[in-house]
């Protein structure tokens, strides 16, 4: 799955899916009802570092597969959807 740049995307997709859903369903409760900022900071700093990696390999793939303008905007935007990048996952797993 590593090999090619679309294995990798997929796999920093899925791992910075999973960071959001953290982020959201856990770390955000933790910080707000039971007074655990700490949490957010952490899983803050490794979403954000985990979308970095997701945007530079998504213009890894536009690059190598030659992937229209407006396919990459929708994988981009997907990331901002809690379940999105699974949803984007499923549909490039059919592609390899």
């Amino acid at each position: 799955m590593l090999k090619t740049a679309l294995g990798r995307f997929r796999f920093i997709g899925n791992a910075e899916g999973t960071s959001y859903l953290v982020l959201l369903l856990i770390a955000m409760p933790l910080k707000y009802w039971a007074d655990m900022p700490l949490a957010v900071t952490i899983v803050g700093a490794l979403h954000g570092l985990l979308f970095t990696l997701y945007l530079f390999a998504l213009l890894h793939v536009w690059i190598v597969k030659r992937w229209s303008f407006l396919r990459v905007l929708i994988a981009f935007l997907v990331a901002f959807i809690p379940i999105g990048t699974y949803v984007l996952d499923a549909k490039l797993r059919k592609e390899e």
